[in-house]
């Protein structure tokens, strides 16, 4: 039998907290089977970066990315995944979780995915064109689903950046936030592939408006963009041709971010 009294002490202890610094999330964009990046959206102005996108993750892993994000661009202009198998090879093969968007308009395909061990999947169109589906969505698999919100000009864009709507931005966000959404991927596609910089104006309207995490996505193209984000208060930035012209180093990107 212990001799220490039978009391409750009550401690109050400060902490110093951190805030965490922004993931830096490198993205790989699948056309017919390739990894390409489009200027501003456009199909007909593409880079085709890599023949191997299964080789193109395991190289941002190996240099020690948080995460991945992964669009089958295929998809989101067809309404259907097309790339499965390639999905399916990163998702297995990835030890840093995988969030995925592009075509994904179906309950079915989002819990089959979430079972192919991707991490996150992202409603895009869906979010604008069937909000029951973001209901069930969110109430069967939480913080699994994102909202994409991709704007051109301050609107919203569906079907792979092709249609375009009378929706804003925050208007799809505010109606999203009512249906249980947790976080959102802001694109401005003016800046998507452009080697300009993000629409930070955009950014902090919609980390302000709604309050939730927002990874930020298009324009990105030197590390100080990244440590304008941070400061912003964006969760995450998306950053794609910027890494494959060289013009961000993952590595020392990785390095000044987490010493900030």
């Amino acid at each position: 039998m212990s001799n220490i009294p039978s009391r409750c002490y009550n401690f109050h202890i400060t902490y110093d907290r951190k805030r965490p610094e922004i993931e830096i999330i490198p993205a790989i964009d699948l056309r017919k089977g390739r990894c390409v990046r489009l200027y501003q959206g456009n199909y007909s102005r593409e880079t085709v970066f890599s023949d191997d996108p299964f080789d193109v993750a395991l190289k941002w892993q190996s240099i020690g990315a948080p995460r991945l994000h992964v669009v089958d661009l295929d998809g989101a202009a067809s309404g259907e995944i097309q790339n499965l198998e390639i999905i399916r090879d990163i998702a297995r093969a990835m030890l840093i979780p995988v969030q995925l968007g592009g075509g994904i308009r179906h309950i079915e395909t989002i819990e089959a995915l979430l079972k192919a061990g991707i991490d996150r999947v992202i409603l895009g169109t869906a979010a604008v064109e069937d909000p029951r589906l973001v209901t069930e969505a969110c109430h069967r698999f939480r913080d699994s689903i994102i909202i994409g919100i991709d704007a051109r000009e301050g609107y919203v864009a569906t079907h792979g950046w092709k249609k375009d709507t009378e929706q804003t931005a925050v208007e799809l966000a505010n109606s999203m936030m009512q249906l249980g959404v947790r976080r959102f991927i802001y694109t401005d596609i003016s800046r998507d592939g452009t080697l300009t910089e993000p629409n930070f104006s955009a950014i902090t309207e919609m980390i302000d408006t709604t309050g939730l995490p927002i990874i930020a996505a298009g324009g990105i193209t030197s590390v100080s963009h990244l440590k304008m984000l941070n400061k912003l208060g964006a969760e995450g930035a998306i950053v794609g041709k910027a890494l494959y012209t060289g013009d961000i180093s993952l590595k020392q990107a990785l390095s000044e971010i987490g010493q900030l």
